[in-house]
Protein backbone atom coordinates (compact mmCIF):
# COMPACT_ATOMS: atom_id res chain seq x y z
CA UNK A 1 0.00 0.00 0.00
CA UNK A 2 1.41 3.37 -1.05
CA UNK A 3 1.31 5.80 2.26
CA UNK A 4 1.60 9.73 1.83
CA UNK A 5 4.73 11.46 3.29
CA UNK A 6 3.71 12.64 6.52
CA UNK A 7 3.96 16.38 6.79
CA UNK A 8 1.20 19.02 7.53
CA UNK A 9 -1.36 19.47 5.18
CA UNK A 10 -4.11 22.14 5.75
CA UNK A 11 -7.91 20.80 5.62
CA UNK A 12 -10.27 21.55 3.54
CA UNK A 13 -12.00 23.41 6.41
CA UNK A 14 -8.61 25.77 7.02
CA UNK A 15 -8.28 26.40 3.45
CA UNK A 16 -12.57 27.41 2.83
CA UNK A 17 -11.91 29.55 6.47
CA UNK A 18 -8.82 31.28 4.87
CA UNK A 19 -10.47 32.28 2.06
CA UNK A 20 -13.83 32.94 3.53
CA UNK A 21 -11.55 35.43 5.76
CA UNK A 22 -9.43 37.18 2.85
CA UNK A 23 -12.70 38.20 1.40
CA UNK A 24 -14.28 39.60 4.26
CA UNK A 25 -10.87 41.46 5.03
CA UNK A 26 -10.87 42.63 1.29
CA UNK A 27 -12.56 46.26 2.20
CA UNK A 28 -10.59 46.65 5.39
CA UNK A 29 -7.57 46.23 3.06
CA UNK A 30 -8.54 48.56 0.69
CA UNK A 31 -8.67 51.25 3.16
CA UNK A 32 -4.78 51.25 3.10
CA UNK A 33 -4.67 51.51 -0.16
CA UNK A 34 -6.15 55.00 0.07
CA UNK A 35 -2.89 55.74 1.01
CA UNK A 36 -1.71 55.72 -2.52
CA UNK A 37 -5.00 57.42 -3.22
CA UNK A 38 -3.59 60.68 -0.88
CA UNK A 39 -0.62 60.75 -2.12
CA UNK A 40 -1.85 60.59 -5.62
CA UNK A 41 -4.38 63.72 -4.30
CA UNK A 42 -1.34 65.78 -3.12
CA UNK A 43 0.22 65.61 -6.14
CA UNK A 44 -2.94 66.95 -7.95
CA UNK A 45 -2.97 69.71 -5.24
CA UNK A 46 0.77 70.50 -5.96
CA UNK A 47 0.11 70.56 -9.94
CA UNK A 48 -3.00 72.96 -9.19
CA UNK A 49 -0.92 75.05 -6.98
CA UNK A 50 1.92 75.23 -9.43
CA UNK A 51 -0.75 76.28 -12.60
CA UNK A 52 -1.86 79.12 -10.27
CA UNK A 53 1.05 80.26 -9.16
CA UNK A 54 2.27 80.32 -12.31
CA UNK A 55 -0.59 82.34 -13.24
CA UNK A 56 0.07 84.99 -10.71
CA UNK A 57 3.66 85.29 -10.89
CA UNK A 58 3.23 86.19 -14.91
CA UNK A 59 0.80 88.81 -13.93
CA UNK A 60 3.38 89.83 -11.17
CA UNK A 61 6.03 90.12 -13.38
CA UNK A 62 4.39 92.04 -15.50
CA UNK A 63 3.53 94.78 -13.15
CA UNK A 64 7.27 94.86 -11.83
CA UNK A 65 8.32 95.57 -15.27
CA UNK A 66 5.97 98.37 -16.09
CA UNK A 67 8.17 99.85 -13.21
CA UNK A 68 11.23 98.87 -13.64
CA UNK A 69 12.09 102.72 -15.60
CA UNK A 70 11.19 104.27 -12.23
CA UNK A 71 13.92 102.65 -10.63
CA UNK A 72 11.61 99.54 -8.73
CA UNK A 73 14.68 97.54 -7.00
CA UNK A 74 14.31 93.55 -7.72
CA UNK A 75 16.01 90.61 -5.11
CA UNK A 76 18.72 88.27 -5.80
CA UNK A 77 20.40 87.59 -9.44
CA UNK A 78 19.60 83.47 -10.00
CA UNK A 79 22.27 81.49 -10.36
CA UNK A 80 23.19 80.41 -13.75
CA UNK A 81 22.70 76.56 -13.09
CA UNK A 82 19.20 77.30 -12.17
CA UNK A 83 18.19 79.57 -15.53
CA UNK A 84 16.31 77.90 -17.90
CA UNK A 85 18.02 77.15 -21.41
CA UNK A 86 17.53 80.04 -24.17
CA UNK A 87 16.74 77.20 -26.75
CA UNK A 88 14.17 75.87 -24.28
CA UNK A 89 10.24 75.98 -25.13
CA UNK A 90 8.81 75.01 -22.25
CA UNK A 91 10.23 74.41 -18.93
CA UNK A 92 7.65 72.58 -16.56
CA UNK A 93 7.57 71.83 -13.05
CA UNK A 94 7.00 68.39 -12.15
CA UNK A 95 4.93 67.77 -9.15
CA UNK A 96 7.17 66.11 -6.80
CA UNK A 97 6.09 65.39 -3.35
CA UNK A 98 5.40 62.14 -1.62
CA UNK A 99 4.57 60.84 1.87
CA UNK A 100 6.27 58.16 1.90
CA UNK A 101 9.42 60.12 1.47
CA UNK A 102 10.87 62.79 4.01
CA UNK A 103 8.86 65.38 2.83
CA UNK A 104 6.70 66.24 5.46
CA UNK A 105 7.97 68.57 7.89
CA UNK A 106 6.28 70.24 11.39
CA UNK A 107 3.88 73.01 11.09
CA UNK A 108 4.66 76.07 9.30
CA UNK A 109 6.24 78.87 11.22
CA UNK A 110 4.84 82.06 12.42
CA UNK A 111 5.53 85.22 10.65
CA UNK A 112 7.73 87.13 11.87
CA UNK A 113 8.06 91.22 11.94
CA UNK A 114 10.09 92.45 8.96
CA UNK A 115 13.48 93.87 9.57
CA UNK A 116 12.72 96.44 6.71
CA UNK A 117 9.38 97.49 5.15
CA UNK A 118 8.38 96.85 2.07
CA UNK A 119 9.04 99.10 -0.76
CA UNK A 120 6.16 101.43 -2.05
CA UNK A 121 6.09 100.01 -5.49
CA UNK A 122 5.88 96.76 -3.96
CA UNK A 123 3.12 97.47 -2.07
CA UNK A 124 1.12 99.21 -5.30
CA UNK A 125 1.96 95.93 -7.01
CA UNK A 126 0.48 94.29 -3.79
CA UNK A 127 -2.43 96.68 -4.14
CA UNK A 128 -2.58 95.78 -7.85
CA UNK A 129 -2.59 92.03 -7.17
CA UNK A 130 -5.25 91.93 -4.20
CA UNK A 131 -8.46 91.95 -5.95
CA UNK A 132 -7.70 89.31 -8.11
CA UNK A 133 -5.91 87.20 -5.45
CA UNK A 134 -9.46 87.48 -3.57
CA UNK A 135 -11.53 86.70 -6.59
CA UNK A 136 -8.83 82.94 -7.91
CA UNK A 137 -9.34 82.26 -3.80
CA UNK A 138 -13.13 82.20 -4.02
CA UNK A 139 -12.71 79.26 -6.37
CA UNK A 140 -9.84 77.56 -5.64
CA UNK A 141 -9.82 77.63 -2.16
CA UNK A 142 -6.47 78.48 -2.00
CA UNK A 143 -4.26 80.47 0.78
CA UNK A 144 -2.24 83.05 -0.85
CA UNK A 145 0.44 85.37 -0.04
CA UNK A 146 2.51 87.46 -2.13
CA UNK A 147 6.03 88.43 -1.44
CA UNK A 148 8.43 91.32 -2.20
CA UNK A 149 11.79 90.29 -3.29
CA UNK A 150 12.98 90.22 0.63
CA UNK A 151 10.40 87.97 2.17
CA UNK A 152 7.96 90.75 3.04
CA UNK A 153 4.13 89.86 2.78
CA UNK A 154 2.48 92.71 0.41
CA UNK A 155 -0.71 90.86 -0.64
CA UNK A 156 -2.95 88.34 0.87
CA UNK A 157 -5.33 87.70 3.67
CA UNK A 158 -3.20 87.67 6.56
CA UNK A 159 -0.06 88.62 7.49
CA UNK A 160 0.43 91.74 5.71
CA UNK A 161 3.66 93.68 6.15
CA UNK A 162 5.18 90.67 8.47
CA UNK A 163 8.34 88.66 6.87
CA UNK A 164 7.97 84.77 6.05
CA UNK A 165 11.55 85.15 4.56
CA UNK A 166 13.00 82.72 7.22
CA UNK A 167 10.72 79.47 5.74
CA UNK A 168 12.44 76.95 4.07
CA UNK A 169 10.86 76.83 1.24
CA UNK A 170 10.36 80.81 0.61
CA UNK A 171 14.02 81.01 1.50
CA UNK A 172 14.75 78.60 -1.65
CA UNK A 173 12.20 80.27 -3.95
CA UNK A 174 13.79 83.95 -2.36
CA UNK A 175 17.31 82.12 -4.21
CA UNK A 176 15.60 81.49 -7.82
CA UNK A 177 14.50 78.05 -7.17
CA UNK A 178 11.09 76.40 -6.95
CA UNK A 179 9.74 74.77 -3.72
CA UNK A 180 7.35 72.85 -2.36
CA UNK A 181 6.77 71.53 0.86
CA UNK A 182 4.39 69.17 3.43
CA UNK A 183 3.07 70.46 6.45
CA UNK A 184 1.15 69.31 9.42
CA UNK A 185 -2.16 70.92 9.40
CA UNK A 186 -3.54 72.27 12.51
CA UNK A 187 -7.28 71.53 12.03
CA UNK A 188 -9.91 73.83 13.40
CA UNK A 189 -11.98 71.19 14.76
CA UNK A 190 -11.43 67.91 15.45
CA UNK A 191 -11.23 64.97 12.19
CA UNK A 192 -13.48 61.87 12.45
CA UNK A 193 -12.04 58.89 13.68
CA UNK A 194 -11.67 57.13 10.40
CA UNK A 195 -9.33 60.18 9.39
CA UNK A 196 -6.63 58.40 11.38
CA UNK A 197 -5.89 55.79 8.37
CA UNK A 198 -4.97 58.35 6.43
CA UNK A 199 -1.72 60.96 6.51
CA UNK A 200 -3.03 62.89 3.95
CA UNK A 201 -5.98 64.86 5.49
CA UNK A 202 -3.81 66.45 8.27
CA UNK A 203 -1.69 67.90 6.04
CA UNK A 204 -1.22 71.51 3.73
CA UNK A 205 0.79 71.68 0.81
CA UNK A 206 2.78 74.98 0.60
CA UNK A 207 4.10 76.18 -2.75
CA UNK A 208 6.64 78.65 -3.21
CA UNK A 209 6.68 80.22 -6.40
CA UNK A 210 9.78 82.56 -7.16
CA UNK A 211 9.13 85.49 -10.01
CA UNK A 212 11.87 86.56 -12.36
CA UNK A 213 12.52 89.41 -14.22
CA UNK A 214 15.99 89.82 -15.65
CA UNK A 215 16.88 87.02 -14.41
CA UNK A 216 16.58 88.47 -10.68
CA UNK A 217 13.69 87.20 -8.25
CA UNK A 218 11.19 89.89 -8.18
CA UNK A 219 9.40 88.26 -5.24
CA UNK A 220 7.31 84.72 -4.92
CA UNK A 221 3.76 83.66 -5.05
CA UNK A 222 3.81 81.68 -1.46
CA UNK A 223 0.68 79.74 -1.97
CA UNK A 224 -1.59 76.64 0.23
CA UNK A 225 -3.91 74.38 0.38
CA UNK A 226 -5.31 71.07 1.96
CA UNK A 227 -5.36 68.00 -0.49
CA UNK A 228 -8.61 67.28 -1.23
CA UNK A 229 -9.40 63.54 0.86
CA UNK A 230 -11.77 60.34 0.07
CA UNK A 231 -12.48 59.83 3.79
CA UNK A 232 -14.03 62.87 4.13
CA UNK A 233 -16.98 61.14 1.37
CA UNK A 234 -16.83 58.34 3.61
CA UNK A 235 -17.51 59.89 6.90
CA UNK A 236 -20.86 61.64 5.20
CA UNK A 237 -21.91 58.65 3.80
CA UNK A 238 -20.72 56.98 7.27
CA UNK A 239 -24.14 55.02 7.56
CA UNK A 240 -23.95 53.31 3.61
CA UNK A 241 -20.21 52.66 4.62
CA UNK A 242 -21.82 50.65 7.53
CA UNK A 243 -24.28 49.33 5.09
CA UNK A 244 -22.08 48.26 2.77
CA UNK A 245 -19.91 46.24 5.77
CA UNK A 246 -22.80 44.80 7.12
CA UNK A 247 -23.62 43.06 3.43
CA UNK A 248 -20.09 42.26 3.24
CA UNK A 249 -20.47 40.37 6.39
CA UNK A 250 -24.02 38.93 5.47
CA UNK A 251 -22.22 37.79 2.11
CA UNK A 252 -18.93 36.21 4.10
CA UNK A 253 -22.17 34.05 6.20
CA UNK A 254 -23.87 32.84 3.31
CA UNK A 255 -21.17 31.48 1.63
CA UNK A 256 -19.46 30.06 4.28
CA UNK A 257 -22.77 28.17 4.99
CA UNK A 258 -23.23 27.12 1.82
CA UNK A 259 -19.66 25.38 1.18
CA UNK A 260 -20.25 23.98 4.90
CA UNK A 261 -23.70 22.65 4.24
CA UNK A 262 -22.59 21.82 0.18
CA UNK A 263 -18.97 20.51 0.70
CA UNK A 264 -17.32 20.59 4.88
CA UNK A 265 -20.54 18.32 6.13
CA UNK A 266 -20.89 15.95 3.43
CA UNK A 267 -16.90 15.52 3.13
CA UNK A 268 -16.52 14.98 6.82
CA UNK A 269 -19.26 12.39 6.49
CA UNK A 270 -17.88 10.72 4.10
CA UNK A 271 -14.40 10.64 6.25
CA UNK A 272 -16.34 9.21 9.04
CA UNK A 273 -18.18 6.57 6.82
CA UNK A 274 -14.79 5.40 5.34
CA UNK A 275 -13.18 5.19 8.98
CA UNK A 276 -16.12 3.18 10.13
CA UNK A 277 -16.28 0.53 6.69
CA UNK A 278 -12.31 0.26 8.04
CA UNK A 279 -13.06 -1.01 11.02
CA UNK A 280 -15.89 -3.36 9.78
CA UNK A 281 -18.92 -0.90 11.34
CA UNK A 282 -22.09 -1.68 9.00
CA UNK A 283 -23.47 1.54 9.71
CA UNK A 284 -20.77 3.07 7.73
CA UNK A 285 -22.82 1.61 5.01
CA UNK A 286 -25.91 4.20 5.20
CA UNK A 287 -26.27 6.86 2.88
CA UNK A 288 -25.49 10.07 3.76
CA UNK A 289 -27.61 12.52 5.14
CA UNK A 290 -26.98 15.35 2.71
CA UNK A 291 -25.23 15.01 -0.42
CA UNK A 292 -24.46 18.61 -1.09
CA UNK A 293 -23.26 18.92 -4.69
CA UNK A 294 -23.93 16.45 -7.64
CA UNK A 295 -20.42 16.34 -8.22
CA UNK A 296 -20.19 15.10 -4.37
CA UNK A 297 -23.20 12.97 -4.83
CA UNK A 298 -21.64 11.13 -7.71
CA UNK A 299 -18.99 10.47 -6.23
CA UNK A 300 -20.29 9.52 -2.96
CA UNK A 301 -22.02 6.92 -4.72
CA UNK A 302 -19.01 5.42 -6.41
CA UNK A 303 -17.70 5.26 -3.10
CA UNK A 304 -20.60 3.63 -1.37
CA UNK A 305 -20.47 0.80 -4.76
CA UNK A 306 -16.90 0.21 -4.36
CA UNK A 307 -16.75 -0.05 -0.60
CA UNK A 308 -19.81 -2.70 -0.90
CA UNK A 309 -18.16 -4.72 -3.35
CA UNK A 310 -14.96 -4.81 -1.51
CA UNK A 311 -16.70 -5.92 1.75
CA UNK A 312 -18.72 -8.46 -0.52
CA UNK A 313 -15.45 -9.84 -1.99
CA UNK A 314 -13.68 -10.18 1.93
CA UNK A 315 -16.44 -11.95 2.69
CA UNK A 316 -16.51 -14.12 -0.14
CA UNK A 317 -13.16 -15.14 -0.01
CA UNK A 318 -12.96 -15.54 3.51
CA UNK A 319 -16.21 -18.07 2.65
CA UNK A 320 -14.73 -19.37 -0.20
CA UNK A 321 -11.56 -20.48 1.91
CA UNK A 322 -13.61 -22.50 4.30
CA UNK A 323 -15.58 -24.16 1.75
CA UNK A 324 -12.12 -24.78 -0.59
CA UNK A 325 -10.09 -26.12 3.21
CA UNK A 326 -13.09 -28.40 3.29
CA UNK A 327 -13.29 -29.68 -0.03
CA UNK A 328 -9.21 -30.03 -0.14
CA UNK A 329 -8.66 -32.12 2.92
CA UNK A 330 -10.96 -34.72 2.25
CA UNK A 331 -8.92 -36.20 -1.07
CA UNK A 332 -6.01 -34.91 0.43
CA UNK A 333 -6.74 -37.46 3.70
CA UNK A 334 -8.09 -40.51 1.24
CA UNK A 335 -4.94 -40.03 -0.99
CA UNK A 336 -2.55 -39.77 2.40
CA UNK A 337 -4.41 -43.00 3.95
CA UNK A 338 -4.64 -44.88 1.08
CA UNK A 339 -0.45 -43.70 0.33
CA UNK A 340 -0.16 -45.04 3.87
CA UNK A 341 -1.16 -48.15 3.95
CA UNK A 342 0.42 -49.22 0.25
CA UNK A 343 3.64 -47.96 1.80
CA UNK A 344 3.31 -50.40 4.94
CA UNK A 345 2.38 -53.48 2.18
CA UNK A 346 5.41 -52.63 0.76
CA UNK A 347 7.73 -52.39 3.90
CA UNK A 348 5.86 -55.40 5.71
CA UNK A 349 7.83 -58.76 5.65
CA UNK A 350 4.49 -60.78 4.20
CA UNK A 351 2.29 -59.23 1.72
CA UNK A 352 -0.85 -57.92 3.84
CA UNK A 353 -2.35 -56.53 0.65
CA UNK A 354 -4.21 -58.28 -1.87
CA UNK A 355 -3.78 -57.08 -5.24
CA UNK A 356 -7.14 -56.66 -5.63
CA UNK A 357 -6.89 -54.57 -2.44
CA UNK A 358 -3.70 -52.39 -4.21
CA UNK A 359 -5.52 -51.97 -7.34
CA UNK A 360 -8.87 -50.69 -5.11
CA UNK A 361 -6.53 -47.78 -3.63
CA UNK A 362 -4.84 -47.10 -6.36
CA UNK A 363 -7.67 -46.29 -8.00
CA UNK A 364 -8.79 -44.16 -5.30
CA UNK A 365 -5.46 -41.93 -5.17
CA UNK A 366 -6.28 -41.65 -9.15
CA UNK A 367 -9.64 -40.64 -8.66
CA UNK A 368 -8.59 -38.46 -6.03
CA UNK A 369 -5.72 -36.79 -7.94
CA UNK A 370 -8.35 -36.23 -10.63
CA UNK A 371 -10.96 -34.29 -8.30
CA UNK A 372 -8.13 -32.48 -7.50
CA UNK A 373 -7.09 -31.80 -11.05
CA UNK A 374 -10.78 -30.74 -11.86
CA UNK A 375 -11.04 -28.58 -8.85
CA UNK A 376 -7.82 -27.01 -9.78
CA UNK A 377 -9.05 -26.12 -13.13
CA UNK A 378 -12.36 -24.67 -11.78
CA UNK A 379 -10.42 -22.65 -9.36
CA UNK A 380 -8.51 -21.21 -12.47
CA UNK A 381 -11.41 -20.37 -14.50
CA UNK A 382 -13.14 -18.79 -11.44
CA UNK A 383 -10.13 -16.29 -11.14
CA UNK A 384 -10.59 -15.74 -14.41
CA UNK A 385 -13.89 -14.60 -14.37
CA UNK A 386 -12.98 -12.09 -11.76
CA UNK A 387 -10.30 -10.59 -13.88
CA UNK A 388 -12.42 -10.79 -16.85
CA UNK A 389 -11.66 -7.52 -19.57
CA UNK A 390 -14.42 -5.75 -19.56
CA UNK A 391 -14.24 -4.09 -23.59
CA UNK A 392 -15.05 -7.24 -25.37
CA UNK A 393 -18.00 -8.36 -27.59
CA UNK A 394 -19.35 -11.65 -29.06
CA UNK A 395 -21.90 -12.96 -31.32
CA UNK A 396 -24.18 -15.01 -28.77
CA UNK A 397 -24.73 -16.96 -31.99
CA UNK A 398 -21.27 -18.37 -32.89
CA UNK A 399 -21.25 -18.90 -29.32
CA UNK A 400 -23.83 -21.46 -29.19
CA UNK A 401 -22.81 -22.83 -33.04
CA UNK A 402 -19.72 -23.74 -30.99
CA UNK A 403 -21.56 -25.11 -27.76
CA UNK A 404 -23.82 -27.30 -30.24
CA UNK A 405 -20.28 -29.04 -32.07
CA UNK A 406 -19.30 -30.14 -28.14
CA UNK A 407 -22.32 -30.98 -27.27
CA UNK A 408 -24.03 -34.12 -29.13
CA UNK A 409 -26.50 -34.73 -26.28
CA UNK A 410 -28.60 -33.03 -25.05
CA UNK A 411 -29.93 -31.66 -28.48
CA UNK A 412 -29.05 -27.24 -28.22
CA UNK A 413 -32.48 -25.72 -29.56
CA UNK A 414 -32.89 -22.22 -30.22
CA UNK A 415 -36.57 -21.18 -30.84
CA UNK A 416 -35.82 -17.66 -31.95
CA UNK A 417 -33.04 -16.20 -33.51
CA UNK A 418 -29.88 -15.54 -31.13
CA UNK A 419 -27.99 -12.78 -33.24
CA UNK A 420 -27.16 -10.51 -30.92
CA UNK A 421 -23.76 -9.32 -29.38
CA UNK A 422 -23.23 -9.16 -25.73
CA UNK A 423 -20.11 -7.30 -23.75
CA UNK A 424 -18.34 -10.39 -23.00
CA UNK A 425 -15.69 -12.42 -25.15
CA UNK A 426 -16.73 -15.63 -27.02
CA UNK A 427 -14.38 -17.59 -24.86
CA UNK A 428 -16.17 -16.31 -21.48
CA UNK A 429 -19.54 -16.87 -22.82
CA UNK A 430 -18.59 -20.38 -24.42
CA UNK A 431 -17.74 -20.74 -20.11
CA UNK A 432 -20.89 -20.03 -19.31
CA UNK A 433 -22.79 -22.14 -21.39
CA UNK A 434 -20.55 -24.85 -21.32
CA UNK A 435 -21.21 -25.12 -17.60
CA UNK A 436 -24.87 -24.69 -18.06
CA UNK A 437 -25.16 -27.25 -20.63
CA UNK A 438 -22.76 -30.11 -19.01
CA UNK A 439 -24.82 -29.67 -15.72
CA UNK A 440 -28.17 -30.14 -17.95
CA UNK A 441 -26.41 -33.65 -19.10
CA UNK A 442 -25.90 -34.53 -15.85
CA UNK A 443 -28.86 -34.54 -14.81
CA UNK A 444 -30.08 -36.42 -17.60
CA UNK A 445 -31.19 -33.85 -20.00
CA UNK A 446 -32.09 -34.45 -23.26
CA UNK A 447 -32.91 -31.04 -25.20
CA UNK A 448 -31.30 -27.48 -23.88
CA UNK A 449 -34.09 -24.58 -24.89
CA UNK A 450 -32.34 -21.03 -25.60
CA UNK A 451 -33.93 -18.23 -26.66
CA UNK A 452 -33.13 -14.02 -26.40
CA UNK A 453 -35.17 -11.40 -26.28
CA UNK A 454 -34.36 -7.24 -25.37
CA UNK A 455 -35.03 -6.18 -22.47
CA UNK A 456 -33.77 -1.80 -22.51
CA UNK A 457 -30.33 -2.10 -22.35
CA UNK A 458 -29.88 -5.55 -21.27
CA UNK A 459 -29.95 -9.12 -23.39
CA UNK A 460 -32.17 -11.68 -21.58
CA UNK A 461 -31.54 -15.05 -22.38
CA UNK A 462 -33.68 -17.93 -21.47
CA UNK A 463 -31.92 -21.20 -20.49
CA UNK A 464 -33.94 -24.19 -20.00
CA UNK A 465 -34.03 -28.19 -19.92
CA UNK A 466 -35.88 -30.79 -20.08
CA UNK A 467 -33.60 -32.83 -17.18
CA UNK A 468 -34.46 -33.79 -13.54
CA UNK A 469 -35.56 -30.83 -11.38
CA UNK A 470 -34.18 -28.88 -8.72
CA UNK A 471 -35.64 -30.00 -5.25
CA UNK A 472 -36.90 -26.96 -3.19
CA UNK A 473 -34.43 -27.82 -0.39
CA UNK A 474 -31.89 -27.17 -2.93
CA UNK A 475 -32.98 -23.98 -4.65
CA UNK A 476 -31.19 -21.58 -2.76
CA UNK A 477 -28.07 -23.22 -2.90
CA UNK A 478 -27.52 -24.31 -6.20
CA UNK A 479 -25.18 -21.07 -6.71
CA UNK A 480 -23.05 -21.58 -3.87
CA UNK A 481 -19.47 -22.92 -4.05
CA UNK A 482 -19.03 -26.53 -3.51
CA UNK A 483 -22.55 -27.09 -2.85
CA UNK A 484 -23.11 -30.25 -5.54
CA UNK A 485 -25.52 -33.30 -5.65
CA UNK A 486 -22.93 -35.78 -7.20
CA UNK A 487 -19.97 -35.37 -5.31
CA UNK A 488 -19.40 -39.43 -5.68
CA UNK A 489 -19.62 -39.08 -9.44
CA UNK A 490 -16.73 -36.18 -9.77
CA UNK A 491 -18.94 -32.99 -8.74
CA UNK A 492 -17.13 -30.14 -7.33
CA UNK A 493 -20.19 -27.76 -7.20
CA UNK A 494 -18.13 -25.00 -8.50
CA UNK A 495 -20.39 -24.89 -12.15
CA UNK A 496 -22.78 -22.19 -11.34
CA UNK A 497 -20.35 -20.62 -9.12
CA UNK A 498 -18.32 -20.11 -11.85
CA UNK A 499 -21.17 -18.76 -13.71
CA UNK A 500 -22.75 -16.18 -11.28
CA UNK A 501 -19.19 -14.97 -10.74
CA UNK A 502 -18.64 -14.40 -14.83
CA UNK A 503 -22.16 -12.53 -14.64
CA UNK A 504 -21.18 -10.12 -12.20
CA UNK A 505 -18.26 -9.24 -13.31
CA UNK A 506 -19.39 -8.53 -16.68
CA UNK A 507 -22.13 -6.23 -14.88
CA UNK A 508 -24.63 -9.43 -15.95
CA UNK A 509 -26.81 -11.41 -13.45
CA UNK A 510 -28.19 -15.33 -13.41
CA UNK A 511 -30.93 -16.31 -11.73
CA UNK A 512 -32.52 -19.59 -11.14
CA UNK A 513 -36.67 -19.11 -12.34
CA UNK A 514 -39.33 -21.89 -10.80
CA UNK A 515 -40.28 -24.83 -13.54
CA UNK A 516 -41.99 -27.69 -13.41
CA UNK A 517 -39.66 -30.00 -15.68
CA UNK A 518 -36.05 -29.62 -15.61
CA UNK A 519 -34.50 -26.17 -14.61
CA UNK A 520 -34.65 -23.30 -16.07
CA UNK A 521 -32.02 -19.94 -15.94
CA UNK A 522 -32.36 -16.43 -16.61
CA UNK A 523 -29.10 -14.95 -18.07
CA UNK A 524 -28.46 -11.12 -18.04
CA UNK A 525 -26.18 -9.43 -20.57
CA UNK A 526 -25.08 -6.36 -20.84
CA UNK A 527 -25.38 -5.10 -24.68
CA UNK A 528 -22.25 -3.86 -26.35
Amino acid sequence: MIVPRRKWRPSLRQILFGVLTLVATLPLVGLFFFRIYDNQLIRQTQAELIAQSRVLAALYAEEVTKRLGAGIPLGAEIPPELRPDPPDAVTPIRPLLDLAADDLFVRRPDARPAPQAADPAYVAVGARLMPILLETQKVTLAGFRILDPRGVVIAGRDEVGQSLAHIDEVAAALQGQYKAALRIRMPDKAPPPIYSLSRGVGVHVFSAMPVVVDNHVAGVIYTSRTPRNIFEHLYQERGKFIAAGSAVALTTLLIGFVVARTITHPMRELVERAGRIGRGDPEGFRPLAHYGTRDFAELSKHFFAMAEQLARRSDHIASFSAHLTHELKSPLTSIKGAAELLLDSVGSPSDTLTRAEQEKFLSNILGDAERLEVMTQRLRELARAEIAAQNERANLAAVTAKLRERFALPNIVTPGSLDHTIAMSAETASIVLTHLADNARRHQARTIFLEAHQDVDMLVLEVSNDGEPISPQNRERVFDAFFTTRRDSGGTGMGLAIVRTIMTSHRGSIALRPTEHGAAFTLRFPNA
